[in-house]
């Protein structure tokens, strides 16, 4: 049985943790999938490299015509746009992968299969050359991620479907797609192929998409969605998932009774499921929370000495931009065991890369008065700034949530064009704790850029 003095499961974020100081240790990287997990290789990078030219595709189908341009969509190259995007990405997994494995990396030992806890800090893994082998080690990092839920009716029905680790790569585009799940996923890809020349329906549970998102944000997402596809909302169950000759069928209840949908190809995008369970974790004294999710402290150690935990597994936000973050706490803790940091997930942003885009940090409203703030908000149309206005646009809005009495910015919340890069001003004065009079005053705003929008919905509060 091989011991190392460092075991880090996955190789998303937790592969940034190892650096020059790392050299004099012995050191394990267990990996069951592609190198740089979820995001890198079928998640947020590849999708947004998807999402940049359903953008376009929908500009030139309806904004170039309506502002007096004559633009039309004609149809996509489909292979081509994959077979670029997957043509530079997977170049950099198996890049990351031949670094580690190389001479460069005497001190790094790769193991390519699935690990699962067998006793305390023992870690049995199913080699993908079908041998097991047992290892120990002195430290060990669990940054394994998440894996794709499937309801019960699809999983064991037999019947193919997609998730968001297949659809990027398939051959062609399905004429009608049936996206099951309202979430960012389901929206971001479901916006993706309908901007293609999908005929997409969207299921879902609750009253709108984004159900998490401020109702404000949610509506008029979901209200703009409805114009151009058809949505399903409160499907409570699936009963029956089939195939009939070339459609797959889906037997569904609905709030309205039950319905029978058809489609050409069927992508589930329910959540995700922290992986913590597969590793068997609780046998090396690590404890899951109710949901799943690895307990950590402050510090992002687990209860289980020398046993530590980022990203999804950990996390539900399940963000790239907080498994980053978390592999930062990580490093230094580890090289610093006198002087820890502590994680901060107080001021936590994302935002969907649908169209509209969709961005939000902080409190919702609704969370801002529960909490006991002395609430104060307002919603201001982009239509209001005058880039805005240039837009012709008629349906996007800034909403901002403040404490009356503190004067503090509390949550901010966006809906349309360029959201995710309108919100950081916003991030940045919440981290800095600036008041929402600093931030609308002591700076100047470009006019007429759309950040005036932002200005505007400050000045109003």
């Amino acid at each position: 049985m091989e011991h190392f003095d460092l075991l880090i499961i996955g190789t998303g974020s937790g592969n940034s943790i190892l650096g020059p100081q790392h050299e004099h240790l012995k050191v394990a990287l267990v990996e069951r999938d592609a190198f740089g997990g979820t995001c890198l290789n079928r998640g947020c990078i590849p999708s947004k490299m998807f999402v940049y030219p359903a953008e376009l595709a929908e500009l030139a189908a309806h904004v170039g015509p309506r502002l007096g341009v004559d633009t039309t969509m004609q149809g996509v190259d489909w292979p081509g746009i994959r077979d670029r995007v997957f043509g530079r990405i997977d170049p950099i997994a198996e890049g990351g992968e031949r670094w580690r494995t190389g001479d460069e990396q005497p001190h790094v030992t790769v193991f390519k299969g699935s690990g699962r806890f067998t006793g305390d800090k023992t870690l049995t893994i199913d080699l993908l050359d079908g041998s097991k082998t047992t290892i120990t080690a002195e430290t060990i990092i669990l940054a394994a991620g998440a894996r794709v839920a499937v309801p019960d009716a699809i999983a064991s029905s037999g019947t193919p479907f997609h998730t968001s680790d297949t659809i990027m790569r398939v051959d062609s585009i399905p004429d009608r797609l049936v996206v099951i799940g309202g979430g960012y996923i389901g929206a971001e890809l479901g916006n993706v192929f309908g901007s293609f020349g999908s005929d997409v329906t969207i299921l879902t549970r609750g009253k709108t998409l984004l159900t998490r998102e401020d109702p404000d944000i949610s509506e008029r997402f979901t209200a703009a969605y409805a114009n151009k596809y058809t949505i399903t909302t409160g499907v409570s169950a699936i009963n029956r998932y089939r195939a009939e000759g070339d459609e797959y069928v889906l037997d569904v209840t609905t709030d309205d009774g039950p319905a029978t949908v058809r489609a050409d190809a069927v992508l589930v995008a329910v959540g995700r499921i922290p992986n913590g369970d597969e590793l068997n974790v609780e046998a090396t004294g690590v404890a899951l929370d109710e949901r799943g999710y690895v307990i950590t402290d402050e510090y992002l150690r687990t209860g289980a000495e020398g046993i530590w935990a980022l990203g999804d597994i950990t996390n539900p936000a399940q963000l790239k931009h907080t498994a980053n973050a978390e592999a930062r706490i990580v490093a230094h803790n580890l090289d610093n065991p006198d002087a820890l940091r502590a994680v901060d997930r107080s001021i936590t942003p994302h935002a969907v890369f649908g169209h509209p885009q969709v961005a939000a940090v902080g409190l919702t409203e609704a969370q801002a008065i529960e909490a006991g703030h002395d609430v104060v908000a307002t919603v201001r149309s982009y239509g209001d700034a005058a880039y805005g206005w240039a837009m012709e646009d008629t349906s996007s809005v800034v909403k901002l949530v403040a404490d009356n009495t503190t004067r503090q910015l509390l949550g901010a919340h966006i809906v349309g064009p360029q959201a995710s890069t309108l919100i950081q001003q916003l991030i940045q004065g919440m981290t800095f704790g600036q008041t929402v009079d600093e931030m609308a005053r002591d700076q100047l705003y470009i006019h007429p850029a759309l950040t005036e929008v932002v200005e505007q919905a400050l000045l109003e509060l």
